[in-house]
């Protein structure tokens, strides 16, 4: 009985794991190729469109890499072990820029609507796309550091060889990995929270100086407030699960030998860049346009093949 309530279990996450992979996938294309189009079209592209491509692209990759990396955990651990370091500087370098375009995204967002008299707040909101361009410099600096780190614990069972040809040793390195990974990715979640914060304290007090205008009355700061503080949001929610999950994964690591349970966290995982890249979507005046064009398209000549 227990071994069909498995059976059952493991096929529904493999479905949900199959759905978010291609709604992630077809997302994310749709996003980078509605940008590239634009782009040939009109000869430029916004910097949130630059970002929004680098994260389609980016996250498309991602995918991937998760999907490949569950379907080789199903296969058996010595799958895993062969290619270990090979997956995780994979998913570390695409993790890396999914995250960090969207805190990029976060922030530019943040200094375009925010108003605040502070000087240096202020020189910063004129050079809005620097800071951006900085902040990706500074997070590749990181990146090249969180690989020397990986590197570094790849080498050091390499001292022993019975520790790396030892299956407990073996996912002992696989935690370590985990955890300097998760470390890392904490700190575009804590530049992400911070931007939230910063939105909120800016919503209050230009709400607390429209104190005196007609109650209800929604004037455009506050509307751009809102949506950026309900993109920010979604984006912290489905980051905190992410980082959780990581958590979980770190936290004990004999998990890794019971596939269901790696399943459940991994499908965690791919929700991640799939359903944000959806609310990304939805958000973007263009890209929902488009994609309601784009339905309506499908719909047309669906009944077009049915008569």
């Amino acid at each position: 009985m227990a071994g069909i309530i498995s059976a059952v279990l493991q096929v529904t996450l493999i479905t949900i794991v199959s759905v978010e992979f291609i709604i992630g996938s077809l997302g994310n294309a749709f996003m980078a190729v509605v940008n590239i189009v634009d782009w040939v079209k009109r000869g430029k592209i916004s910097p949130v469109d630059q970002i929004l491509t680098g994260l389609a692209i980016s996250r498309t990759a991602f995918l991937f890499i998760l999907i490949t990396s569950l379907l080789e955990t199903l296969l058996g651990p010595a799958s895993v072990e062969k290619r270990m370091i090979m997956h995780t500087i994979s998913w570390t370098v695409t993790n890396h820029f999914s995250v960090w375009l969207a805190t990029c995204l976060s922030i530019f967002y943040f200094l375009k609507i925010v108003n605040f008299s502070n000087s240096v707040f202020l020189a910063l909101k004129r050079k809005a796309k620097k800071v951006v361009s900085m902040t990706l410099v500074v997070s590749l600096i990181i990146l090249f550091l969180n690989i020397i780190v990986i590197i570094l614990l790849c080498d050091r069972p390499k001292v022993n060889t019975p520790y790396w040809s030892s299956s407990n040793n073996t996912l002992k390195v696989y935690e370590l990995f985990l955890f300097t990974n998760t470390m890392f990715t904490l700190i575009p979640f804590t530049v992400t929270l911070i931007t939230f914060l910063l939105l909120i304290f800016s919503l209050w007090r230009h709400l607390r100086n429209m104190q005196y205008n007609v109650e209800g009355f929604q004037d455009v700061s506050t509307a751009a407030h809102i949506k950026s503080l309900q993109s920010v949001v979604t984006f912290l929610l489905l980051y905190t699960v992410f980082v959780m999950s990581l958590f979980l994964q770190t936290w004990n690591i004999s998990f890794q030998q019971k596939k269901l349970i790696v399943m459940v966290l991994r499908s965690t995982g791919v929700a991640f860049p799939s359903v944000h890249s959806c609310v990304l979507i939805l958000g973007n005046g263009k890209l929902r346009q488009a994609s309601l064009s784009m339905l309506w398209w499908l719909r047309c000549k669906y009944k077009y093949t049915e008569n």
